[in-house]
């Protein structure tokens, strides 16, 4: 139930975007985010910035292309969506902001129940998406095999 506590610890109207961080959010995070590494060059990007970059695509749907010119390059926040995607950071991120809202809101950090509904049931009965692509897709075939059966056709007619 939405308390004014809840309303105020929500309120996101002084931020720059809806998407980005609040102090308490970067607070969480941050250590997180390992420290550039030793030696080289220092690390001439605000990370928060980038965070704020990638929360703002995932939450707007908007292109690469389209990503405010406040916000670091789009080369530079999707290398780092990259890099943390592949070495797990924006797997633990995602797992602190969660239990972070669910006890803020006064539940249990992880649920408890689960609802399905029957066209969820269905879909994952058959497969899931991956039957749905595969079957929704045409048949790959390669140059060479197109070369091939075609020169073979040729020949016999």
């Amino acid at each position: 139930m939405w308390t004014p506590e809840h309303r105020r610890a929500a309120d996101r109207r002084g931020l720059r975007y809806p998407s980005d961080l609040i102090d308490a959010e970067w607070a969480l995070v941050e250590p997180m985010i390992r420290p550039a590494r030793r030696g080289g060059r220092r690390r001439s990007v605000d990370v928060r910035e980038v965070l704020n970059a990638i929360f703002y695509v995932l939450s707007t749907g908007c292109q690469w292309n389209a990503l405010p010119r406040d916000l670091p390059p789009k080369s530079t926040v999707y290398d780092y969506l990259d890099l943390w995607d592949w070495d797990g950071t924006l797997e633990r991120i995602h797992d602190v902001l969660y239990v972070e809202t669910r006890e803020r809101a006064g539940r249990e950090a992880s649920p408890s129940v689960a609802i399905i509904d029957s066209q969820t049931a269905k879909a994952a009965s058959k497969g899931g998406p991956r039957s749905t692509a595969r079957a929704s897709m045409r048949a790959r075939r390669s140059r060479a095999a197109s070369a091939i059966s075609s020169s073979i056709r040729s020949a016999y007619c």
